[in-house]
């Protein structure tokens, strides 16, 4: 039996790595920093797989979850490390199906395309197969604050913009290979007041029960397609759900603890 080292907090490829290995007889290790919400170990734990939980610090550090993850799959025999953030499979998989539907189920009359970006696979993927198919197509950077993208994009400066943000998944502080030579024209900051309030907006009154990163996304698409004006088609990804962030994202007490209660409020 393989083993195989996952070193990614994000809901979608935990989710579906885990999956994938628990249906291939391999055993998967997941390694997680320690700060993410307490339904992603519980979802985990339910699927009896191995989780090894590390404080969470900057990628430089030597201790980083990624690191902690690729030194697992070396020391160990017959083990690999998926390395999302690096393997531009991750890219390639995007370019080939989500980047064809999106052109696709749009008939090519697309004028945006907005993303945030953790591995950038998505982003990376997508921008490239619109680019090759319209000059025309926009593409824009959603970045959560804290992240050092939007300032990367804008300015061509990796530098943090704002405190640290209560999104996880996305908004990082490095270029990954996933990343790296994409197509983006633009990027817009999206603060948590922001992003909070419009996950409460689509549960109540579009009834998609989504987590903090489809906030960011859809929030980055809402002012693209303002910027654009009416009659223009604005494409984003709702990527992750809220049934790993209930006990955050949609727990009054606790968003007042980061000082986000009044993004409820917001309509």
């Amino acid at each position: 039996m393989g083993q195989f080292y996952f070193g990614d907090p994000g809901q979608f490829y935990i989710g579906a790595n885990t999956h994938l290995c628990l249906a291939r007889g391999y055993r998967p290790v997941i390694v997680m920093p320690d700060n993410q919400s307490p339904e992603k170990y519980q979802a985990l734990a339910a699927l009896g797989v191995e989780v090894r939980s590390v404080p969470a610090v900057p990628y430089a550090d030597d201790n980083h979850y990624q690191r902690v993850a690729g030194r697992l799959a070396e020391e160990l025999p017959n083990a690999i490390w998926a390395n999302q953030f690096d393997n531009t499979a991750n890219r390639d998989g995007h370019y080939a199906t989500t980047g064809a539907e999106i052109w696709r189920d749009t008939a090519g009359r697309i004028d945006a395309f907005v993303a945030a970006s953790g591995t950038g696979g998505t982003l990376g993927g997508v921008s490239r197969y619109l680019r090759e198919k319209s000059r025309s197509v926009r593409i824009v950077l959603a970045d959560p604050q804290g992240s050092a993208l939007y300032r990367w994009v804008k300015y061509g400066e990796l530098k943090a913009e704002g405190p640290g943000s209560i999104t996880e998944g996305i908004g990082i502080g490095r270029i990954t290979a996933n990343l790296k030579d994409s197509p983006i024209d633009d990027a817009v900051h999206i603060p948590d007041t922001e992003s909070v309030a419009i996950v409460h907006r689509l549960l109540r009154e579009e009834g998609l029960f989504l987590g903090s990163a489809s906030g960011v996304n859809v929030a980055g698409a809402i002012r693209v397609a303002k910027e654009l004006g009416p009659g223009h088609t604005v494409v984003t990804i709702l990527c992750d759900s809220g049934h790993k962030y209930q006990s955050r994202l949609f727990n009054r007490e606790w968003l007042a603890s980061k000082g986000l209660e009044s993004a409820l409020d917001i309509s």
